[in-house]
């Protein structure tokens, strides 16, 4: 391997037809491209869709109450009941794996009645009742003052945490709106905090347009009583909710005299599980990505392979004359072995090389969009090794090209070999 000579050979057997030489590496370079590439895609489509969920707790199920279906203990079949306030204290004492258990209430929406009134402006809005954990559940940005806070709870403050959208419709653009106060429904509420959004996709602008107040206030200002609209439900990391979900749906219906097999009773939605599921896609199509890069690299072998089975019948006669002279079978087996293995490396580094630099280039051009942009393509990247799973693969595959060449190699006679025009 580390003397000259052989170097020089294998370069003068490389260069003797460059054109040839040069389609014949194309096939691998070509394959370790697209396998790179692929790769890069599926992360970078991967790490889009996550950033969706960046700063959501996705641990988290949601759950509301319906309509039943079934009688049950001498109710009517179909009913419409309501969580309360004693639901969240019965399911945090009968679950300690729950981090949160966040209840809810909502109040109109965006392209309802105007609601919020500030001086001359008014809009529609929607407003939520909601916890201090909210913030942990739900991707946002605090950018001025600060979120509800516990005392706010406790103390039934009128307090409002407004979003970028409000301001937009609400302030003028110099306005500082923290410790000014807006009319909710007619009831003054003091603004304490701004904040931004960190959803992207279709509804990124209609969730910069909504109100938070404390939960305690929600139902005292709007006579709401101990009436819970929904909760949202996160699992400590040790514990997947998914787990959880079923006890907890039995726990909340047998609160409610609902019959356990009524499956309409209780509405829920659970993130996680969604959540697995896009993990589970992008697992699949890693693995497409290997199996087409892998099928494409393996047709440059096969074309590596027959080029040399050519390059040794070109060479029959130069292999007789050093068979005849001394040489031993493993010496010509290890030249025609280094050359497919040259071959294939140099074409491989090659692809890899090309590759990467067009996904440092695709990330300079995402990097240079603005921070709030919807694109659902982020990071396009390899890991590191995978970059060494490639070159052990250049590696085999030059082996697996060179070795029928060289076995043909060796079983050519040095007296036949010589009597070759």
């Amino acid at each position: 391997m580390f003397k000259k000579d052989n170097w020089d050979e294998i370069l003068q057997a490389l260069t003797a037809n460059v054109f040839r030489t040069i389609l014949t590496a194309f096939g691998v370079f070509w394959g370790i491209f697209i396998l790179v590439i692929l790769l890069a895609a599926g992360n970078g489509l991967e790490n889009g869709v996550k950033k969706g969920f960046d700063g959501i707790a996705t641990n988290t199920m949601f759950m509301w109450s319906q309509t039943t279906s079934k009688a049950y203990k001498g109710l009517p079949k179909v009913r419409r009941y309501d969580f309360r306030n004693s639901d969240v204290a019965s399911l945090k004492e009968a679950f300690p794996d729950l981090l949160y258990v966040s209840p809810r209430n909502q109040l109109g929406d965006f392209n309802g009645t105007n609601n919020v009134v500030r001086g001359t402006k008014t809009s529609a809005f929607t407003i939520y009742g909601d916890y201090p954990e909210l913030i942990r559940q739900q991707p946002m940005d605090i950018i001025k003052g600060r979120f509800v806070n516990q005392q706010d709870i406790l103390d039934q403050r009128k307090t409002a945490v407004i979003g970028k959208g409000v301001i937009s419709e609400l302030y003028g653009k110099e306005e500082e709106a923290v410790g000014t106060y807006i009319k909710i429904n007619g009831i003054n509420f003091m603004v304490v905090g701004v904040y931004k959004s960190k959803q992207q996709g279709g509804n990124a602008e209609q969730e910069q347009k909504n109100i938070f107040i404390p939960f305690t206030t929600f139902q005292q200002a709007f006579n709401y009583g101990d009436k819970v609209g929904w909760m949202a439900l996160t699992a400590k990391d040790e514990t997947s909710i998914t787990d959880l979900k079923p006890k907890i749906l039995e726990k909340i219906k047998a609160l409610h005299s609902v019959n356990p097999a009524d499956e309409r009773a209780v509405g829920n939605f659970d993130l996680y599980e969604q959540f697995n599921k896009v993990q589970s896609l992008f697992n699949i199509l890693k693995i497409i990505a290997y199996f087409v890069g892998t099928l494409v690299l393996i047709s440059g072998v096969i074309g590596i392979s027959n080029i040399m089975l050519i390059v040794v019948k070109e060479r029959t006669k130069e292999i007789g004359i050093r068979r005849a002279l001394g040489a031993t079978p493993a010496a010509i087996r290890g030249q025609i072995l280094s050359e497919s293995i040259f071959l294939t490396i140099i074409s491989g580094m090659l692809g890899i090389a090309v590759a990467t630099g067009i996904i440092a280039l695709l990330n300079m051009a995402l990097d240079s969009m603005p921070p709030d942009s919807n694109t659902m393509f982020a990071n396009p990247s390899v890991d590191l090794s995978v970059v060494f799973v490639a070159l052990l693969i250049l590696v085999g595959s030059g082996l697996l090209a060179g070795l029928i060449p060289a076995q043909t190699a060796i079983n050519v006679k040095p007296i036949d070999a010589l009597r070759t025009e």
